[in-house]
């Protein structure tokens, strides 16, 4: 068997491709291995069948994840030329590890990040080429320069909390916090006008590093990147730590964006999940940040069908996303997740009628978004251009909501002011658009 080594130990001059599934969290790592690629002399390429190196970087958060994963490494292996060697790494690598390489002989190395993981005896990296993944951290590993006018940023790796359906501190580990410099300086070397920090439980960034930063300290952090860029957002914020401090470093970044990570508003059924809050709570929250400013921009995810999810928790779910009027929603079925508190649970939700409440809470949501970006025909917005014809206010998360349509010969990485002049389901469409002489006023319209 060859001996275990490093990603990046393969011939100088040498072509990778790599594909990247799951959350911004997910592309964090991508950047980072592209980095030390780079670094070693390799080579990218859009086309996997001339790749010398292909890696899948997988995602395991829920069944639909994981199916997508699987079909996407199978699809890359009956593209990818003869001797190029396929590496799985990511989250089912990590939680997987063993089992995929037994399942999948195309695969010539299954292979984790090295992170620590719970439980009496952590899985191992499967060496079975001569190009296995790295067996360190990513976090701190360096990044190239953006190759877009915005970046994710993973501020902290892994999760202390014990949500009931997820898994991922069973395999992403307990929770590390980056320094500040580190993070600065990965701010300032990918050179992007907007930074996106990202990690599994942000806002509890920094609580595990109490002699340098101190509790709560994910306020200075977003003050400090705040000083480098002209936007910072702020993304997964669990319900509970958003605190008053918390809504103010947000509102004053320009970006007065809440992504909350509510899950439900059933205080029986959350509590189910080992999830803090109900409804009341929630309102209150969203009520009080918009009394402060109206064009506050709200995002939230809610798991539908977990166990013991009754008819009653379900009207309440309906009539909180009536009440809320969030801008952004996204709703999930419930998915058994091996080793979570949720397995043990009685009261499985059939899943068609899972289907059902689905359906019915998202056409209400859709209605909703559709209300709420037609309210914005004929104001004037800031955006970023993020590609020729494409632009983002601070309503719109990269990646994760809808876009701007712009006028064709705005300059990309610009931050201008457009008219809306129409609205397209979650899109807008904008008209003119002129760079202000004084951007930082631009961003604050």
């Amino acid at each position: 068997m060859p001996a275990t080594g490093n990603l990046t130990s393969v011939t100088t001059g040498r072509r990778f491709y790599l594909e990247t599934l799951g959350c911004p969290k997910n592309q964090v790592d991508s950047d980072k291995i592209v980095g030390s690629l780079l670094a070693d002399g390799m080579a990218p390429t859009d086309d996997p069948s001339a790749a010398d190196l292909v890696v899948v970087n997988t995602c395991a958060f829920i069944d639909e994840a994981r199916r997508e994963s699987i079909d996407t490494i199978l699809a890359l292996d009956d593209r990818r030329a003869d001797g190029s060697r396929l590496v799985v790494t990511g989250c089912m690598a990590e939680r997987y590890g063993d089992e995929l390489a037994a399942a999948l002989p195309e695969v010539d190395s299954v292979a984790g990040f090295g992170v620590p993981v719970a439980g009496p005896t952590p899985r191992r990296t499967i060496p079975v080429t001569e190009i296995p993944l790295p067996t360190f951290d990513l976090l701190n590993l360096p990044r190239p320069a953006s190759a877009r006018p915005w970046a994710y940023v993973k501020v902290a790796e892994g999760c202390n909390r014990s949500c009931g359906f997820c898994a991922i501190p069973s395999f992403r580990g307990p929770q590390r916090s980056r320094d500040v410099q580190s993070i600065l300086d990965e701010v300032e070397a990918l050179q992007a006008r907007e930074i996106v920090l990202v990690a599994q439980d942000l806002a509890s960034y920094g609580t595990d590093r109490p002699d340098e930063l101190g509790a709560g300290s994910i306020v200075p952090l977003v003050k400090a990147v705040g000083d480098l860029v002209d936007r910072v957002r702020l993304l997964y914020l669990y319900p509970s730590d958003l605190n008053d401090a918390l809504i103010d470093v947000i509102l004053d970044s320009g970006v007065p964006y809440f992504d909350l990570s509510l899950q439900h508003v059933s205080r029986p059924l959350l509590r189910r999940m080992r999830r803090w809050g109900d409804g009341d709570r929630f309102l209150e929250r969203i009520q009080t940040i918009r009394a402060r400013q109206s064009d506050a921009a709200m995002r939230s995810n809610f798991i539908v069908g977990y166990p013991g999810e009754t008819e009653e928790d379900h009207d309440q779910l309906l009539r909180f996303v009536q009440e809320a009027q969030l801008d952004w929603c996204g709703f999930f079925s419930f998915s058994p997740e091996e080793g979570t508190h949720a397995m043990s649970l009685d009261g499985h939700v059939p899943e068609g009628l899972m289907a059902e409440r689905l359906a019915e809470l998202r056409e209400l949501q859709d209605g909703i978004t559709a209300e709420r970006r037609d309210a914005l025909i004929g104001t004037d917005l800031a955006v970023l251009v993020d590609e020729v014809g494409i632009g983002r206010s601070h309503y719109e998360a990269p990646e994760i909501d809808g876009v701007i349509h712009l006028a064709p010969d705005l300059v990309v990485g610009d931050e201008a002011i457009v008219t809306i002049v129409d609205a397209n389901g979650p899109d807008l469409i904008a008209e003119g658009g002129f760079v202000p002489d004084d951007p930082d006023a631009a961003m604050m319209s």
